[in-house]
């Protein structure tokens, strides 16, 4: 795997190739000393030109459990603050010796760009870019809903025949967008439900269901409800009246929580609004997966960055949960 920058052109054997590093990299991560060797010498650059918390510090996380070198940039307070390019910042980094960039931008495709533009010889993985595509969360949730429903057994399964319901702002959604390309992928039956105003305005060639009824989609049942955050930043038009109205359409509210059935997931990529896309019966639920979600976020992105630097050794050589990492300390 040379750069991880979608999840539309991502294999269906890519993908679970991905999920099952992962469970290897989790098993790793329940022992007392949960650091690897494995990428010792390597360098991860973390280039953030987009605010981030959640999403930075599980890269950094999962590099430094893999024994990488971890730089961490951001463009405020940067050289990027005074103007300098993407190609200046992609060359300084070349010059510095990155092996991968982890990348946020707000510009869709500015990941694509970076990988393909002869700058840098690093690999990308895409951390989010604008409204377009944030690879790892929709991997991460895959991974926590396979989890879920195979537990133990899991390696190797794909989500077929699981419904999925996706639900709210998936106009300005990258983590939407990334999750019905590889649910798909996977085998799982996705629908979205919105306001009409929060539907892009062509989805034809999504492979979705597209619903504006909440509980209408509710009552046909889900084994996964969703929600998304409002993403307000993102917002340059009033795209619903108040928040009071949206809460009360489209939100998870305890009444909508109640009538949901006892094993359907609940999820939701972070931060969360409560009490206006999701209420805190539901968020702190025993049917939520959102700190699932954190916890398998490091293990995904560890299996990512593992797969994009260990080169040929990946082909042959699985994650041993029982080797000794002593030295790695």
């Amino acid at each position: 795997m040379r750069h991880l920058l979608d999840t539309k052109t991502l294999s269906r054997a890519d993908a679970l190739r991905i999920l099952d590093v992962a469970e290897d990299m989790a098993d790793t991560q329940q022992r007392e000393v949960k650091k690897l060797p494995t990428l010792r010498g390597k360098t991860v650059v973390n280039l953030f030109f987009e605010d981030s918390t959640r999403t930075r510090i599980s890269f950094e996380a999962a590099a430094k459990r893999l024994s990488a070198d971890v730089i961490n940039f951001s463009a405020k307070g940067s050289s990027v603050s005074k103007g300098e390019s993407l190609q200046d910042t992609a060359q300084t980094l070349q010059a510095m010796g990155a092996d991968a960039v982890v990348i946020r931008h707000s510009a869709s495709g500015a990941p694509r760009t970076l990988a393909g533009s002869g700058w840098i010889s690093a690999g990308v993985v895409n951390a989010g870019d604008g409204t377009h595509e944030h690879p790892t969360q929709a991997l991460l949730d895959a991974f926590t809903m396979r989890k879920r429903r195979h537990g133990a057994g899991s390696r190797g399964q794909d989500l077929a025949g699981l419904r999925v319901t996706i639900v709210g702002d998936i106009l300005h959604s990258r983590v939407a967008r990334s999750n019905v390309w590889l649910l798909h992928t996977l085998g799982a039956q996705v629908r979205l439900v919105a306001p009409p105003t929060l539907v892009p305005q062509d989805v034809s060639a999504w492979p979705v269901h597209v619903g504006y009824d909440l509980d209408a989609a509710i009552a046909e049942g889900s084994d996964v409800v969703m929600m998304l955050r409002i993403q307000t930043e993102r917002m340059h038009a009033a795209f619903f009246p108040t928040e009071r109205e949206y809460s009360r359409y489209w939100g998870l509210d305890p009444e909508r929580f109640a009538a949901l059935g006892e094993g359907t997931m609940i999820m939701h990529p972070g931060p969360m609004n409560r009490g206006l896309e999701i209420c805190s019966q539901a968020a702190d639920s025993a049917q939520s997966t959102v700190l699932d979600q954190v916890t398998n976020g490091v293990s995904v992105r560890m299996a990512a960055l593992y797969l994009l630097l260990a080169g040929e050794r990946t082909a042959t050589a699985p994650i041993d949960a029982h080797t000794n990492t002593e030295d790695a300390r």
